[in-house]
C-alpha cells in the first residue's frame, strides 16, 4: 500500500473499518499515519485492532507509547514484528480465523 507522506503533516486516518461477525463478536481496525513513529516503534503508523466477543477484547495488534508493537490473544501479549499494513491486517485475520476455529465458531 502506497501513501503520500509530508512530514509536516498531522496524523491522518487511513483506515477505520469495523466488521459484525455476529450478535456477539465484532471485529475493529483504526490505523492512522502518524508525522513521527510512536516510541519505541521506528514506523509511521499508530494503529488498534481487536476482535472482541462478548464484550471482551480476544485478539488484539497495537503500538501504545512505551510498549511498543506487539498483540494480544486471549490474556497472553507477545511482541509483534511490524512490517507493514497489508502484512499486518493479514496477520489480524488469520490471527481472528485461529481464535474462531479454537473456540468452535467456524
Amino acid at each position: 500500500m502506497l501513501l503520500a507522506y509530508d512530514a509536516n503533516m498531522k496524523a491522518t486516518l487511513v483506515i477505520e473499518r469495523r466488521i459484525v461477525f455476529g450478535d456477539r463478536d465484532f471485529a475493529e481496525a483504526v490505523i492512522w499515519r502518524v508525522p513521527e513513529p510512536v516510541p519505541p516503534t521506528h514506523h509511521g503508523f499508530k494503529y488498534r485492532l481487536v476482535y472482541i466477543v462478548d464484550g471482551r477484547r480476544v485478539v488484539g495488534f497495537d503500538n501504545e507509547r512505551g510498549r511498543g508493537d506487539h498483540r494480544h490473544h486471549g490474556e497472553q501479549i507477545s511482541a509483534y514484528q511490524f512490517r507493514d499494513i497489508d502484512l499486518l491486517m493479514a496477520d489480524f485475520a488469520e490471527a481472528i480465523e485461529q481464535w474462531r476455529a479454537e473456540d468452535g465458531q467456524d
